[in-house]
């Protein structure tokens, strides 16, 4: 008889785009010979299944699956093995079992999208005599639970076998690995949970098969792969004994369970059975040893141990301590009544005291969420006490100071600002439910009334969503809201909230925001029953006296008349237009290493994330932030390296160059250097200050050489983005509970993409447009711009219409090229990313527009050949009229 561990099949990982940055890399160079290789090394190393994937954006998905199929089957060392067609589209999975040789596997199906969907590809597989991998995940989601596991695998296998009449034999179940040693409470028995439900399938599903990717076990783990590989090789020792014979896993890097180092597979071992409360602690705590890392030793002042547990746990709380959190909180519940009173009392007295602190200023915002950290693990190691508790006796739901709904509004992408807002109120014991990004109206307020929020808060970057959070405000209106509405964001501000939002929300209140060290104070104000009259009316009384004082100040405003402003145009030095750049049309740049785009990290902007305020490096010795400072930078680079030595993230751009020529306040591009066939047209706005005979009027126009002067010039676009696999990073995050880890990773993440839009620009002037080969600028001279040319951006001062961010897409087929895409609202997504201009002359510079008047506006609206009222919308803030008012002059 076989042993087990003889039965189990190896899927190799490394043929899949998704999972492998190399095989990725190899089949959009479209070197496929090479990546024949990758597949015939995972079959030389032990998989007896190749997991073949070709979803990425830039690939014809179903081409390269057929492709590199047929390919496959003329290898014979290659071909002996099973093929597993993976891909989220079913047009792909369709295309590969056309044309794979013997029995494919279809990873994967399941019931999210309910039964009948589940049927319907169940039968198509069938069809074509496949097997089929089925995720344990139904229309609630994936399946985290033992209970959850069995009972959506029991009921997928009565579907299958009973309704469409699928071989048993054929049907393997994904019972979702998840990560362990993440320091989160219920994640510690995930590793038993699978195994417990292999067992169950093993004993109830009769001849189904059961798999799963084994590398998600250790993600907590990341950077340390002895340590990754002992953990895959304990787990799945356990689960081979309970029946699991399949698994996604890189064979050739898996030690043998005898060979472990004993010390680490005992702590491995702890880990994944759950053997002891302090498995994880005892890990961490080895973890360097054995990834050969020398540890530096530090004194430790243990002296806080000494108090008693309430004391204690304030402690951990201000200074983010987690070593010790699950036993001093064991140690609250055996003192306290009940196990929620350790969440009222000592947990909340202690993150009362990181509020005080934090509003005092003594405390700032990375230590703020660092604290909110440990306060989830507390109350993570209390809640099964709490369940049970409930169960046995009707216990009492913990209460909250009030329930707050967040989301960043429709067509925004942006949410690191909401996101620590909301760690701020989870900490001053708020109950936030986050919608997250680019969230329409009727989900937001039919989310409020589900869940019978306090207040809602809206979140927004970008310029439009000024507009969409005015629509919020008139639909609460309309739907008789009373609740007050929290308005935040970087394009958000007092005087916006003042004249637009407020007035549009009458019956409730609207309150701008500052930043998350204001929140609390704010929303405790607004919800208190015995001060909230009081608080409302000097808002109210304030708002007035803005709103009127806007009004004034917008009558007493001078403006030329646009004919006069563009009589007063910039004269360029036509003699100063630079020469042809090196190449005409565009060229993408992708798997820009993130090694390369550390070094032109501008980290001032970086700490204004978090709140501290000062110029880097200064900020490092400041006598107030400094501290702060230090511990978020430290923390900052460490997951830089990691980033960059694990490829979370992909950086990528593309860049282009056409012939341009200004018309009045419009740019033409041509399509070759004859200029005889127009391109495209970019519209530029004008500045209408009254100015003096020796200050312009700007546009972005002037500085490109005049149709009329016959001198041929150039312009040329960018997007950049380092934010390819942002999603998932900080996904992985979200279900480890760690914000402080996924709010860092995404505020690095953005500093990479301006890093990336820094570097890509030295690189245009020096060598792709070349007019500046000799420059050699430090890091300090990049960010204060001192060099020849300018990079402005649709959206920003200079030209806030934002809809011009499509004809730069259009011209640099950025969402083909580097798979950056626009929203609704002209937002990049992915999040962090840059586009825009290149201008090269040497007088071209920066500028804000300011106002401007009605017919500017009418003008600009008509050479776009868009509606007045839609432009007015994208122009709002730069607008010195009513467009209500104006309409209705007009019409009278």
């Amino acid at each position: 008889m076989t042993s087990a561990a003889s039965r189990f099949v190896n899927v190799g990982e490394r043929t899949n785009v998704t999972g492998s940055a190399k095989f990725r890399k190899l089949i959009t160079a479209g070197d496929y010979a090479a990546a024949l290789d990758v597949a015939r090394e995972q079959v030389e190393n032990g998989a007896q299944i190749l997991d073949v994937n070709m979803d990425e954006g830039l690939l014809d998905s179903e081409k390269a699956m057929v492709e590199f199929l047929n390919l496959i089957a003329a290898e014979p060392d290659i071909a002996r093995v099973p093929v597993m067609i993976d891909s989220s589209k079913w047009s792909v999975i369709e295309a590969g079992l056309k044309c794979v040789q013997g029995k494919p596997i279809v990873n994967s199906i399941s019931m999210k999208e309910g039964e009948e969907a589940f049927i319907h590809y169940a039968r198509k597989v069938r069809a074509y005599g496949a097997a089929v991998v089925v995720m344990a995940f139904d229309e609630v989601g994936q399946a985290d639970t033992f209970e959850r596991k069995t009972e959506i695998c029991g009921r997928a296998y009565k579907v299958l076998t009973e309704q469409v009449g699928f071989p048993p034999e054929d049907i393997i179940f994904d019972p979702n690995v998840f990560a362990v040693a993440t320091g989160i409470e219920e994640h510690a028995n995930y590793g038993v949970d699978f195994i417990n439900a292999t067992r169950w399938i093993r004993e109830n599903l009769p001849h189904a098969h059961i798999s799963g990717g084994i590398s998600n076990l250790s993600f907590a783990f990341r950077g340390n792969e002895p340590v990754r590989a002992a953990m895959h090789s304990v787990f799945l020792y356990h689960a081979i004994a309970a029946g699991m014979d399949m698994g996604i896993v890189n064979a050739g890097a898996l030690p043998v369970y005898d060979d472990i180092d004993p010390e680490l597979r005992e702590l491995a071992e702890d880990v994944v059975l759950n053997r002891r409360p302090d498995a994880t602690d005892r890990l961490l705590a080895a973890a360097d040893k054995f990834k050969g890392g020398k540890q530096e030793a530090r004194v430790v002042d243990t002296k806080w141990r000494d108090q008693p547990v309430t004391k204690r746990l304030e402690h951990a709380l201000v200074h983010g301590i987690t070593e010790f959190i699950e036993a001093d909180t064991e140690e609250a519940r055996q003192q306290a009544e009940r196990p929620l009173h350790v969440i009222e009392g000592p947990l909340m007295a202690g993150m009362n005291v990181v509020g005080d602190l934090f509003g005092a200023g003594k405390m700032f915002l990375p230590q703020v969420v660092k604290s909110a950290r440990v306060m989830k693990q507390a109350v993570a190691y209390l809640m099964p006490f709490m369940e049970e508790e409930k169960r046995l006796n009707g216990g009492t739901e913990r209460s909250n100071a009030g329930k707050i709904l967040m989301a960043t509004v429709k067509g925004d992408v942006h949410d690191i600002g909401k996101n620590i807002v909301g760690v701020v109120l989870q900490c001053n014991n708020y109950e936030v439910i986050d919608l997250g990004v680019m969230v329409p109206v009727q989900k937001i307020l039919g989310a409020a009334k589900e869940h019978k929020v306090d207040a809602i808060g809206l979140s927004g970057l970008i310029t439009p969503s000024l507009d969409e959070m005015v629509t919020v405000a008139s639909e609460m209106e309309r739907e008789g809201f009373d609740i007050p509405l929290l308005i935040g964001g970087a394009t958000t501000s007092k005087i916006h909230t003042a004249v637009k939002i407020h007035p549009a929300y009458e019956r409730g209140q609207a309150v701008y925001v500052v930043d998350a060290s204001r929140a609390v104070n704010v929303v405790s104000q607004l919800l208190a029953k015995d001060a909230k009259a009081g608080y409302v009316a000097e808002i109210q009384a304030d708002y007035a006296r803005l709103a009127e004082n806007h009004a004034r100040a917008q009558e007493d405003k001078v403006r030329s008349p646009i004919s006069v402003a563009r009589a007063n145009r910039l004269a360029l030095d036509l003699d100063q237009v630079q020469p042809k750049p090196s190449f005409l049309g565009t060229k993408v740049f992708n798997e820009i290493p993130l090694e390369t785009l550390i070094p032109y990290i501008d980290w001032t902007p970086f700490f204004s994330t978090w709140e501290l305020k000062g110029r880097y490096p200064e900020i490092l010795t400041d006598e107030k932030y400094g501290e702060a400072a230090r511990n978020l930078f430290e923390d900052a680079t460490a997951m830089l390296k990691q980033m960059a030595d694990e490829k979370w993230l992909e950086a990528r751009a593309v860049i282009g160059f056409w012939p341009a020529a200004s018309r009045g306040d419009d740019i033409v591009l041509f399509t070759d250097e004859s200029r005889s066939t127009e391109l495209t047209t970019l519209h530029t706005l004008r500045q209408q200050m009254a100015r003096g005979k020796d200050r312009p009027n700007l546009a972005l126009s002037d500085f490109i050489a005049p149709e009329e002067s016959g001198v041929p010039d150039y312009i040329g676009g960018f997007a950049v983005t380092a934010g390819i696999g942002e999603e998932a990073v900080t996904q992985r995050f979200a279900r480890a509970n760690d914000d402080y880890g996924g709010i860092l990773a995404k505020a690095l993440a953005d500093r990479l993409a301006e890093a990336a839009a820094e570097w890509m620009h030295m690189e245009v002037r020096r060598t792709h447009w070349g007019y500046a080969p000799d420059e050699r600028l430090g890091n300090d001279e990049l960010i204060a711009e001192a060099y020849q040319g300018i990079r402005p951006a649709p959206g920003y001062p200079a030209q806030p219409d934002h809809t011009e961010k499509g004809i730069l897409f259009d011209l640099l087929g950025a969402t083909e090229a580097i798979g950056l895409k626009l929203t609704e609202s002209y937002a990049m997504w992915p999040g962090s990313a840059v586009s825009g201009l290149y201008f090269s002359h040497p007088e071209s510079r920066y500028f804000g527009l300011g106002k401007i008047d009605r017919d500017q506006t009418a003008d600009y609206a008509a050479r776009k050949g868009l509606d007045l009222a839609a432009m007015e919308k994208w122009l709002a803030p730069v607008l010195n009229y009513n467009p209500a008012a104006a309409a209705k002059m007009a019409a009278e």
